[in-house]
């Protein structure tokens, strides 16, 4: 276990996740790109219950896909103004970038959070 592992259980009291959570995890994450909201929403459905880091983790996806969601609802709203195709790729070329990066983030073990999220799922 590296050090940053062992300050990070030190300080939350709980061991370092295993592989099958990290796995769990990384699907989380990177499955949100492929099918938005739904993947998440699964593994904290049915992986949650066992561990509370990939609950966490998998909550921490779904609430940045239901941003995203949001996102492309105003897209599509602006586009009557031109602006909306404009911003469309960029709210998905966004999505991909920070699922990717979170993705790699907690196959390495540690806890991430979306620089920018609406927490609506606790």
């Amino acid at each position: 276990m590296d050090q940053q592992q062992k300050e990070s259980s030190f300080l939350t009291g709980s061991p370092a996740p295993s592989q099958d959570d990290k796995t769990m995890a990384l699907i989380a994450h990177i499955g949100g790109i492929i099918v938005p909201i739904l993947v998440p929403l699964i593994i904290m459905v049915t992986k949650g219950e066992k561990s509370s880091w990939v609950k966490a983790q998998a909550v921490e996806a779904l609430n940045f896909q239901i941003g995203v969601f949001i996102a492309y609802v105003i897209c599509s709203a602006l586009t009557l103004l031109c602006i909306g195709a404009l911003l469309f790729p960029i709210v998905g070329l966004a999505a991909v970038i920070m699922g990717i990066m979170a993705g790699l983030k907690v196959n390495e073990g540690v806890s991430y959070r979306y620089p920018f999220s609406i927490r609506l799922i606790k």
